[in-house]
């Protein structure tokens, strides 16, 4: 009987395996839109985790918790005049509403997610910006379990695309093909 192979050491700011460290290549994006990054407590040591890595990229984020007992979640943030939710479902804002000034991703599955906006009531009365489906062929690690599932990255760089243009977005959805690449060339997440 063979002993188990221990895990490979993790990188402590990017929290990926160390030799899968995306540090020296995750870009500073400069946004007009804040993004609050609202992470599951349970997301936090997952190194599948990619809202992490998008708050190390944007200069205008914060990367709150949610569920933890002992870090009480302040609802205040997300009651702020402008914030928009980035969620696939609920009341869109109407066409000739001005773009959010700060946008809440929920860094969660889509269970956690959905839990998450039913219980902060916050969440609920958020107008919504709805990102259309992935296109086929997008590079992504595992099948969604949502039709329009992708990573907290990449569902940010879309944001940061429909609402400050190709341009703003480019650096993210680069760094986003980039862990996917490391990732697969590697097989594992060991």
């Amino acid at each position: 009987m063979s002993s188990p192979v221990p895990p490979r050491p993790r990188c402590l700011r990017c929290n990926l395996p160390l030799h899968l460290c995306l540090c020296a290549e995750i870009p500073r994006v400069e946004t007009r839109t804040r993004f609050l990054i609202l992470q599951h407590v349970v997301e936090i040591p997952k190194k599948s985790n990619t809202g992490r890595v998008a708050a190390l990229a944007l200069a205008n984020a914060r990367l709150l918790t949610y569920g933890a007992p002992a870090e009480p979640l302040d609802t205040a943030l997300l009651s702020e005049p402008g914030t928009w939710l980035l969620y696939p479902d609920g009341p869109t804002a109407p066409p000739d509403a001005p773009a959010p000034s700060q946008l809440v991703v929920l860094d969660a599955s889509w269970s956690q997610a959905r839990r998450m906006t039913q219980r902060l009531h916050a969440l609920r009365t958020l107008p919504r910006l709805v990102l259309p489906p992935p296109a086929p062929g997008t590079l992504k690690l595992r099948e969604p379990t949502h039709p329009s599932g992708m990573s907290t990255l990449d569902a940010i760089a879309r944001a940061v695309a429909v609402l400050e243009g190709p341009e703003a977005a480019a650096p993210l959805e680069r760094l986003a093909a980039l862990r996917v690449q490391r990732i697969a060339e590697c097989g594992t997440l060991n």
